[in-house]
């Protein structure tokens, strides 16, 4: 299996398993030579120029930092990338609404005094998305500890709701004494817990990437509140690898993360410290184990030439399993779909 991924035409992704899969050392000729090829790679040249349009865009900058970081890029303008994301940033350490839509105004340093600017009466108070794809491009880019990505975890550890979970995005009229906040819509409400599947996805791929918060109660019960969903998609396998590597558009504001991807939730599940032991996560890999191939290769459903990418994504979380030493909440769950009305006819 190593070496059909060590023969892929990426050098993204001979790099990454030549190192990660296989251990060889940075020194080394090909690894080296990988690594020339990445920085020249059509797929980087691309991402950097999308990086550099997309400036006063912390959501669109943010993703694509994944995506470079995911390729193996560690090159000099990621830095300035980082630094423009940390422009647009609010004195409470979130980022603010409708900078998307407004790309060609220039970014403003905020003061120490500047309030965020106030949202409509009935107009979301925030949107957890927009704090979470920034932060995790940050954190992915290497930069997880810098002081203003702190003050962006706080945030989000402030925002947190009292079962762990976070919301989508409260509005600004609802949520205080006898007008509570609707709850989330059916089809991204978490199993067990009150806050937003999507959102909550997000935000423990934002811990999963610091090297001492991935660790943590709050990444960990983000993790378990995503375990307690024990459905078995096949067609989504693979999901986030797809809009990684870029053959799918990362899309969606408050439906950022809501497709539930389960390779994507044993990364996290494998960054956070959860163990192997852990019965959903054992289930998960038997039947992850029941859909590989005769080569050891697991088939992208959607993409048959992510295939290797997919096996490197899974190898690399299943390595890392053993790790882990925290067991979550593992009674069932039963997943109720989306209500529907009966139909007419």
């Amino acid at each position: 299996m190593n070496t059909l991924l060590l023969g892929d035409p990426s050098p993204s992704l001979q790099w990454r398993a030549a190192v990660e899969l296989v251990g060889i050392t940075e020194d080394d000729d090909d690894v080296q030579a990988s690594r020339t090829e990445i920085r020249e790679s059509a797929a980087v040249r691309s991402l950097l120029a999308r990086l550099d349009a997309a400036r006063n865009r912390p959501t669109a900058a943010g993703y694509l930092l994944c995506q470079l970081a995911y390729l193996g890029y560690r090159g000099p303008e990621l830095p300035a990338a980082v630094d423009a994301i940390f422009a647009h940033q609010q004195p409470d350490g979130s980022w603010p609404l409708g900078l998307e839509d407004n790309s060609d105004q220039p970014a403003r340093k905020p003061s120490r005094t500047a309030q965020p600017p106030s949202a409509p009466a009935d107009g979301p108070r925030f949107i957890t998305m927009q704090t979470v794809v920034p932060l995790r491009g940050i954190a992915a880019a290497g930069f997880a500890t810098d002081p203003r990505a702190e003050r962006a975890y706080e945030w989000l550890l402030r925002e947190r709701l009292p079962d762990g979970s976070w919301p989508a995005g409260p509005k600004a009229d609802l949520g205080g004494p006898g007008r509570p906040s609707p709850p989330e819509k059916d089809y991204r409400r978490l199993i067990r817990g009150a806050g937003c599947r999507s959102a909550t996805t997000g935000a423990a791929a934002c811990f999963a990437l610091h090297p001492e918060r991935r660790r943590s109660d709050a990444a960990r019960i983000g993790v378990d509140h995503l375990l307690a969903r024990e459905t078995r998609d096949r067609s989504t396998l693979g999901w986030e690898v797809s809009r990684l590597v870029g053959l799918e558009r990362a899309m969606g504001q408050v439906t950022f993360y809501v497709t539930c991807d389960l390779a994507f939730v044993l990364d996290l599940a494998s960054r956070c410290g959860v163990s192997a032991d852990d019965r959903r996560v054992r289930d998960l890999v038997s039947w992850l184990e029941s859909l590989r191939g005769p080569y050891g290769l697991w088939e992208h459903q959607a993409h048959p030439q992510l295939s290797r990418w997919l096996t490197f994504d899974l190898e690399c979380s299943l390595r890392r399993l053993a790790d882990g030493d925290w067991i979550g909440n593992e009674e069932p769950a039963t997943f109720t779909p989306d209500k529907r009305g009966r139909r007419r006819y």
